[in-house]
C-alpha cells in the first residue's frame, strides 16, 4: 500500500519549523532598501508585461476590423464597375450609345484627375521629421568636443572670430 492517495501524500517526513522565505524579524536598513528595490521592480515588470498583453490584443482587435474594412473597400471597388454601366446605360435612353459611355468615361477620367491632384497637394506638404532631425542636430552638436567653445568664439554678427591661442583641438 502507498502511503499516497491521488497524488498527495498522506504523511510528512518532516515539518519545517522556520519559513525559509520569510523575513528576518528585525531587518536591517539595507535589506529593507533591498527588498523594496526588488518589489518595485517586480511590480514595473509586471506592469509592462500587463501593458504589452493589452496592447497586443487591442492590435489583434484593430488589425482584424481593417481586413473588413479593406474587404468591404474591394467590394465598393468593384461594385463602381456595375454602377458605371448603369450610368451609361441610362444616359443611352436620351442620347446615342457611344456618346453615352464616351460621357461616362471622360466623367471617370476627369474625377481622376480631380483626386489625383489633391492627392499631390497633400504629399506636397510633407516636410519630414522636422523636429527630430533638429533635435539630433542639436546632440551632435552637443557631444562635439569643444562645442561650447565654438560658440564663445562666434562674435555677434555671425562671423568666427577665432583666437589664434585657441586650441585648434576643440579641447
Amino acid at each position: 500500500m502507498s502511503d499516497r492517495r491521488d497524488g498527495v501524500p498522506t504523511t510528512v517526513t518532516s515539518i519545517p519549523l522556520v519559513d525559509p522565505h520569510a523575513s528576518k524579524a528585525d531587518p536591517s536598513i539595507g535589506d529593507l532598501v533591498k527588498d523594496a528595490t526588488t518589489q518595485v521592480s517586480t511590480l514595473v515588470r509586471a506592469e509592462v508585461e500587463l501593458a504589452k498583453a493589452e496592447i497586443t490584443r487591442d492590435v489583434k482587435k484593430g488589425l482584424t476590423g481593417s481586413v473588413f474594412f479593406i474587404l468591404a473597400l474591394v467590394v465598393l471597388f468593384y461594385s463602381t464597375f456595375f454602377f458605371f454601366f448603369f450610368l451609361a446605360e441610362l444616359l443611352d435612353t436620351w442620347l446615342w450609345r457611344w456618346i453615352a459611355f464616351l460621357i461616362v468615361f471622360l466623367l471617370m477620367v476627369v474625377t481622376t484627375g480631380v483626386l489625383a491632384l489633391f492627392g499631390y497637394l497633400k504629399v506636397r506638404r510633407i516636410r519630414g521629421p522636422q523636429q527630430t532631425i533638429e533635435s539630433v542636430k542639436e546632440a551632435r552638436e552637443a557631444f562635439t568636443p569643444g562645442h561650447d567653445k565654438d560658440k564663445a568664439l562666434t562674435s555677434p554678427n555671425g562671423k568666427a572670430s577665432r583666437d589664434v591661442t585657441a586650441d585648434p583641438s576643440g579641447w
